[in-house]
């Protein structure tokens, strides 16, 4: 990190009136959300083991940049079990989409009851309650899907990592993207629902009860798991999620203080992706049983050259006959722009039943 963001950060006006009310108030822990005034900030979030360690994690960036409110204890966690962890029989398609993922923990910060609330960016809600933002977006780990097969299978061909799957393979997954991206290419396999947290997906195919399953890198790796994939899909041959990878941060618009503390610590480059992918999920607005991926890069700047930004689409059936994927480049400031762009084009040259309810 270079000293001038040290420099940037440390004199931001939002934690040094953090940090004084903190003094101030000796860390009065105020239960009444709408008459605390000081410390400690509660941080909302889901209870699942990778949900505390993406939130851990923001804490101690947060921190590292102004270590006196790491020792005031400026943070308390709140974990909120939402309903997409209570429902795990249904695929979230069939029970309201992934913003259930997010619906109580919205609702705790709506209320004043959280401060901010760390998410999993591809779950996260394209359309945010009124009255809260995204106010902060973290460097991307991996963006990339994982594929995990039950050992008989192993090793699997980097180049051909579906060619290790028998004819008629059960594959655990609740995902439609991931479904229909691979039914296009292995129509013969067998899709079957797996929800519930990294391990215990990992656990049913180690099990016998699938034959693989697929999870998002970037999980694995913050849980100290990368060991248990057996092949990285690039995105050529699995187009991820729009935000995978990315963590964010939500916060009420009106919370001025705490948005101006978190912009100092976004990832630039995250925020570019994170925004074209998600204006190309703005302007499909599809249905959540509709397949769409969205993957943004920025690509290496040729000498006397300018940035660009680089975004593949993804439209799909669900059960994979119908598959377009389309490109588009240009200046990471008009991420927003070539989202939409993108978006567009996908719609106009996709069937219209793909988008219905």
């Amino acid at each position: 990190m270079s000293t001038d963001t040290v420099l940037h950060i440390s004199s931001n006006s939002a934690l040094q009136e953090v940090a004084a009310k903190a003094s101030n108030k000796g860390l009065q822990d105020h239960h009444d959300a709408y008459k605390r005034k000081g410390l400690p900030l509660r941080v909302g979030t889901r209870g699942s083991p990778l949900a505390l360690v993406q939130t851990r994690n923001f804490l101690t960036r947060l921190t590292q940049f102004c270590p006196l409110l790491r020792e005031l204890g400026a943070f308390q966690e709140f974990q909120i079990k939402t309903s997409g962890d209570k429902i795990q029989d249904r695929r979230l398609a069939d029970i309201g989409g992934k913003g259930l993922f997010s619906k109580e923990i919205h609702e705790q910060l709506s209320a004043g009851n959280i401060d901010f609330a760390v998410h999993s960016l591809k779950d996260l809600e394209t359309t945010l309650p009124d009255g809260l933002v995204l106010a902060c977006t973290l460097k991307r780990q991996d963006a990339r899907d994982a594929l995990i097969v039950n050992a008989k299978y192993r090793p699997v061909d980097v180049d051909y990592p579906f060619d290790c799957l028998p004819q008629g393979a059960k594959i655990g997954t609740s995902s439609v993207r991931r479904q229909a991206q691979l039914l296009h290419v292995r129509p013969d396999l067998e899709i079957a629902l797996l929800r519930g947290n990294v391990q215990s997906r990992l656990d049913q195919v180690a099990a016998n009860k699938y034959d693989a399953t697929f999870l998002a890198a970037a999980g694995l790796q913050r849980l100290g798991m990368e060991d248990r994939i057996d092949v990285l899909l690039d995105p050529s041959v699995m187009v991820p999620a729009a935000g995978q990878g990315i963590v964010g941060v939500t916060v009420r618009e009106a919370d001025v203080e705490l948005r101006e503390m978190l912009s100092a610590i976004e990832d630039k480059e995250a925020k570019a992706v994170a925004t074209a992918e998600r204006a190309l999920l703005a302007e499909l607005d599809g249905s959540c049983r509709t397949p769409i991926g969205g993957y943004a890069q920025l690509m290496p700047v040729v000498a006397g050259g300018e940035p660009e930004l680089h975004l593949v689409g993804l439209v799909a059936s669900e059960d994979g006959t119908f598959l377009l994927k389309k490109e588009i480049s240009g200046s990471p400031a008009d991420a927003e722009l070539l989202g939409r762009e993108l978006g567009k084009e996908l719609r106009k040259d996709s069937p219209a039943d793909i988008f219905n309810e």
